[in-house]
């Protein structure tokens, strides 16, 4: 009991932490939302449309990344992502979880979901909270949104992409997507490959499992940089695309099924 209470603690002291990164950068939280436009079906897209208007869910994916500008939405900060104590297994997870009440990712993907399904909310209420939705799930699929403390989510583990300084989260976020140099539409073209039964099975997966997923891919991550300030490039994008590529897939399939369950 006094380990768990711990590991507790922990916990709701890492959830405390500030995290000043945006989650897959422009072209994979499109990637996402474009991945979900192909599998909403005609009644979501319906509902849909009369939110969003002409608006892609590709070209909403990034609204809460622009709308850090606006210092009247700072408390969207800690939405972005969740993070857990090292070493947390998926049955200590779950145990956390259960008692959640933070501000992160895990209790306002669940908070969204609810407020869309009511039926008297406001337009601009449902089109604020659509838009939120689209990218806090493209967010926890970015493994480092998901990480264990003490790192940031990796904006502390300093590297260097080719000659460029920069951090791990941001090789994440954007240097991986940016290297393939492809459009987002080009990159879903390029990846979006699944069968009825593998949507299925990843959209009937619970959150915990969603959140698990790229917390172990993260904890990968920061053990592998072992030495001051590594020098990353094309042996790192070779070992580590084809997570990017089936992270961005099972944000796009599991958005999609979100939004089916919510509209359709």
């Amino acid at each position: 009991m006094k380990q768990f209470q711990t590991v507790l603690f922990t916990y709701v002291l890492a959830m405390a932490l500030p995290l000043s990164s945006s989650a897959w950068g422009m072209t994979g939280h499109r990637i996402v939302g474009e991945i979900a436009d192909k599998y909403i079906t005609a009644k979501t897209r319906l509902a849909i449309s009369k939110i969003l208007g002409n608006e892609t869910l590709a070209m909403s994916a990034n609204w809460a990344d622009f709308i850090k500008s606006d210092s009247n939405f700072n408390y969207l900060d800690p939405w972005h992502y969740v993070n857990f104590p090292k070493g947390c297994s998926y049955e200590e997870m779950k145990e956390l979880l259960k008692k959640d009440t933070g501000v992160n990712a895990h209790t306002r993907i669940i908070f969204l979901v609810n407020e869309l399904k009511k039926p008297g909310l406001t337009m601009d209420k449902k089109k604020m909270y659509l838009r939120l939705l689209v990218h806090i799930v493209g967010d926890i699929h970015q493994p480092l949104h998901v990480s264990p403390e003490g790192t940031r989510g990796g904006n502390d583990i300093k590297v260097n992409w080719f000659s460029q300084a920069t951090n791990l989260h941001t090789v994440w976020d954007t240097y991986l997507i940016d290297h393939q140099q492809l459009s987002y539409t080009e990159y879903v073209k390029a990846i979006n490959f699944t069968t009825p039964a593998q949507r299925r099975k990843w959209q009937q997966e619970p959150l915990s499992l969603w959140l698990f997923e790229s917390y172990t891919i993260a904890s990968a991550l920061h053990d592998e940089i072992t030495q001051p300030t590594p020098r990353l490039g094309y042996l790192y994008n070779y070992q580590h695309l084809h997570h990017v590529n089936e992270q961005l897939l099972k944000g796009g399939v599991r958005l999609a099924g979100l939004l089916n369950q919510i509209f359709g």
